[in-house]
Parts: C-alpha cells; sequence; structure tokens
C-alpha cells in the first residue's frame, strides 16, 4: 500500500483497532501465543510471510511499496537470518513497486521449493500488468545479506481491469497460484498456472467473488495463505481471520465459497500478514509497524 493511502486509512484503523486489541489481547488462551517480535528496523512495514520449504524455522516477509527489492529470512520469534535482494524491474525506481504478499511452494522442477513474491498492489488500480518474481529456494540465503539468483518473472494481467490486491497464494496441489483483490464490496478470487516462461504475460482466469460482512475499510481482505499440503485455506482482513478446510481435492477457490470459520484473532496495527506453519498446525500473524509482534495460532 502507498504511504499516501496509509495516512488516510491509518486514523480509524489505530482507534479501532488498538481499543479493540487492547481489550482482547488480555484475552490471549492456550490457542494463541506472541511468538516474538520482528526485531530489526528494516522490518518496518511487513505486508506478507510464508514458511520455508526446505529450513526449518525459518519464514520469509518482505515490505511493500518504498522499499527496495528485497525479502528477509527470519525466525518465528522475529530474528533476522538474512536480507535477500533480488534484480527487480529497472523500470521501477526501487526495482519494485508494491510488493504485498509472499508464498512458497512448488515450481517447474520436481521436489523443489520455490520462493513466490508477488508485487501485486495497485492502490490506484492503473497498473497495466502486475508481477510475480519466482525464486528457487536455496539453503545458502540464510546468511547475513545476500544476493539471489535472479528470478523467473511473470506478468499477469486481470480479465476485468486493474485492481488492487494484496493477497498472493499457492495450490500445491492443482498448481495454481490465486490472486484475491482487495477493496470491493465483495472481492474477486483469480488464478494462474504455475507452468510458465520468463517474462511471460498471462491474463487471469476469473474464478469466482466472495463477500463477507462488515464495514468496507474493516473488512478488505490483507493477506492469504494455502497450507503446504493444500488441505487448509485462510484470508485475512484488518480485524478477522477466515480459515477453510479443503473437501478432498476440490479447487480452493470453491472451498473459499463455502462457509468459513472465524477464528479467534487479535487486531493488530495494520494486520496484512499471514501464513501457515511448514506443518499446516498453525499460522503465523505480522503487522506492519517497527518492531509488530508476531501471533501464533493453532489452526481451528
Amino acid at each position: 500500500m502507498s504511504r499516501s493511502a496509509k495516512i488516510r486509512i491509518i486514523v480509524p484503523l489505530v482507534i479501532v483497532l488498538f481499543v479493540g486489541a487492547y481489550g482482547r489481547h488480555r484475552q490471549l488462551n492456550r490457542e494463541t501465543d506472541i511468538a516474538g517480535k520482528l526485531e530489526s528496523k528494516q522490518m518496518n512495514e511487513i505486508s506478507g510471510i510464508a514458511a520455508s520449504g526446505i529450513s526449518s524455522d525459518i519464514y520469509y516477509v518482505h515490505n511493500d511499496s518504498g522499499d527496495t527489492s528485497r525479502f528477509f529470512a527470519i525466525t518465528p520469534d522475529g530474528k533476522l537470518k538474512s536480507t535477500i535482494y533480488f534484480k527487480g524491474d529497472l523500470k521501477a525506481k526501487q526495482g519494485v513497486y508494491d510488493c504485498e504478499d509472499i508464498a512458497v511452494g512448488p515450481g517447474p522442477a520436481k521436489g523443489k521449493s520455490y520462493v513466490y513474491l508477488g508485487d501485486i498492489g495497485d492502490n490506484l488500480a492503473k497498473r497495466p500488468y502486475l508481477t510475480i518474481y519466482r525464486f528457487a529456494e536455496k539453503a545458502d540465503w540464510l546468511q547475513n545479506e545476500i544476493t539471489a539468483d535472479e528470478p523467473v518473472r511473470v506478468n499477469l494481467k486481470y480479465p476485468d481491469g486493474p485492481k488492487d490486491a494484496e493477497t498472493l497464494m499457492i495450490d500445491p496441489v492443482e498448481k495454481l497460484m490465486y490472486i484475491v483483490s482487495k477493496r470491493q464490496d465483495s472481492v474477486t478470487v483469480y488464478t494462474a498456472p504455475l507452468k510458465y516462461k520468463d517474462n511471460d504475460t498471462i491474463t487471469l482466469t476469473k474464478r469466482c467473488k466472495l463477500f463477507f460482512a462488515g464495514l468496507k475499510l474493516f473488512k478488505w481482505i490483507t493477506a492469504g495463505d494455502i497450507s503446504k499440503n493444500g488441505s487448509q485455506v485462510v484470508l485475512k482482513s484488518y480485524e478477522k481471520v477466515y480459515y477453510w478446510k479443503r473437501n478432498g481435492n476440490e479447487p480452493v477457490w470453491k472451498t473459499m465459497q463455502g462457509k468459513p470459520v472465524i477464528p479467534f484473532y487479535v487486531p493488530e496495527k495494520q494486520g496484512e500478514a499471514i501464513g501457515f506453519t511448514a506443518d499446516g498446525k498453525g499460522y503465523y500473524t505480522t503487522s506492519e509497524g517497527v518492531y509488530s509482534p508476531i501471533y501464533y495460532y493453532k489452526t481451528p
């Protein structure tokens, strides 16, 4: 989200969500825990979190608009293990425009794990295409500071015109990437295949719309994830988490049309990140802001 857009929403979010967080923070139960906090000032606008596919207890996070082309490897309690830089878009001033979510899943090589970083934010709904950067995950990323191999990028176009989005998910079952729009009264779910070549431009497939009750600003969809075995799905707004258990191998977009479970959630300052643990037994959330707490929740 751009800085000007943040200013327009931060005041009501702080008033409502901080008040709610104060009241509910004291009610943390055995299903919820504060795992730690983001311990580096570099991680000041975190907008996505995803579990590594090859390294135990490592999660990838990233800042949104205003940051350079990089992401971070952290431990569950928020300690910074590595800053991973990459070659982004030469036309973008900082190498990227507005990275809003990150996911880990399969890719072109069987048995390998890939990181997908979604440069998908578009507050003014005017970008001609979005860009997903795909990296083959490597164990030697866990150094103080490295530059990753040049990523494979794919450009995605909406079939019904540009829009803002902050949710990128990878379905390991059907080998699809999912994008869920953010701002409309009913958000829209789109997919694209994981099989593509560098610099391909693909038109997303529109799958369905999802309606969530509530005030428009607070019900905006800001993050999502699919568990590594494909059996669970979460979306989150600024004030709620929505959880689904997949029925067999049905498409995720069909799963999300069913009634979700709405588990306990501690409202955050500006919560825009959610990601399952590698074993799917829980998930983490965190927020924009310096030294933001990281919350752990057991799956319903």
